[in-house]
């Protein structure tokens, strides 16, 4: 990151590229006696070097130059993700539209005509600085918040809906995809991407308006992974975000059927395989396939089931299982997220 001394010294940054010294000069002169502070470039490969390395708050770059012109170091600056934030303001003599559409194709977000007009930079100059500390602040404040999910175990990513790309995500998400879905960004993974263009246009048009969409789990083991959806959070620093769905948050975070068992065996007072019994009595299965899972006789499980009975004081497996779901708040769809 620039260090900020320069703007906590004096004032905002702003990087002036310009074949033409006489203009420079003129330039310099009039945006410090603003209080600006000035770095000049002659050349784009001068300015290619000043921007990575100071990170201005702002650059003025003069559209035709000998060499590499303004069109082709605007591509580069918005090509490098150290310098693609930074505002570039085109200064030109031309006026032709095909002109004026480059250099907007090119990322600059605005332009002033040569020969310049210093109340007219310095105008422009203060609004795209205002709407760039903006940008920056809420960027911030998201960066904070999904920081603090992942911080209480909830891991978040933020993917964009019209190309599915895997855009941000946090260290404990990165984990938890490589380990359930073997991908690492930009990928999302295919089951994610399926459930979000399931449900992600219903709850962007607000029907049949759901309070949230039904959540995926992911399993693997003994341990699954559960996402849910929230509304388009786009990120106004990111100008690949448009109307075709936007940016979707997703919030993931990971149990274990050992939480649950542990749960389980402290709540009613039961053994471990009486737990397990219990568990995936829960989850329907009957006295036969319980025995397969758990590698036990179905007569054993019979067994264990009348102990669990007696403990939990019902009568029946339903109603066993109706107590679990009850007591034990992780043995419900996404009771842990």
């Amino acid at each position: 990151m620039r260090p900020h001394v320069l703007e906590s010294e004096t004032g905002p940054l702003v990087l002036i590229v310009d074949d033409v010294p006489e203009s420079l000069v003129a330039l310099q002169d009039m945006l410090d006696d603003t209080g600006y502070t000035v770095l000049v470039a002659s050349d784009g490969p001068t300015a290619l070097q000043r921007a990575r390395q100071a990170r201005p708050d702002v650059i003025l770059l003069d559209a035709l130059m000998p060499g590499m012109d303004g069109f082709e170091v605007a591509r580069r600056l918005k090509a490098d993700e150290r310098t693609a934030g930074i505002p570039i303001l085109f200064m030109t003599g031309l006026t032709e539209t095909e002109h004026l559409i480059e250099g907007l194709a090119a990322g600059a977000v605005d332009y002033v005509t040569k020969p310049v007009k210093p109340q007219e930079v310095i105008a422009r100059i203060g609004i795209h600085l205002r709407t760039s500390r903006q940008i920056r602040q809420g960027s911030m404040v998201q960066r904070q918040a999904r920081n603090a999910l992942d911080a209480f175990g909830f891991a978040t990513i933020t993917v964009r809906m019209r190309d599915g790309r895997l855009l941000w995500q946090t260290p404990l998400a990165r984990e938890l995809l490589w380990r359930y879905c073997g991908t690492e960004s930009p990928v999302t993974p295919e089951p994610v991407l399926q459930w979000l263009r399931r449900y992600g246009p219903d709850l962007c048009r607000g029907y049949p308006a759901p309070a949230e969409p039904p959540r995926l789990t992911l399993t693997k083991g003994t341990r699954r992974l559960t996402l849910r959806l929230y509304r388009s959070v786009d990120d106004p620093s990111d100008t690949s975000a448009d109307s075709e769905g936007g940016h979707w948050l997703i919030v993931m975070q990971e149990t274990s059927d050992t939480s649950v068992l542990e749960a389980l065996m402290s709540t009613f007072g039961l053994t471990a395989r009486e737990a397990e019994v219990l568990y995936w009595v829960v989850q329907g299965k009957i006295n036969r396939d319980i025995a397969d899972i758990v590698g036990a006789s179905a007569a054993t499980v019979k067994k264990h089931l009348e102990r669990i009975h007696a403990k939990l004081g019902v009568e029946t497996r339903t109603a066993a299982a109706a107590l679990a779901l009850q007591r034990v708040p992780q043995l419900r769809p996404g009771g842990g997220v």
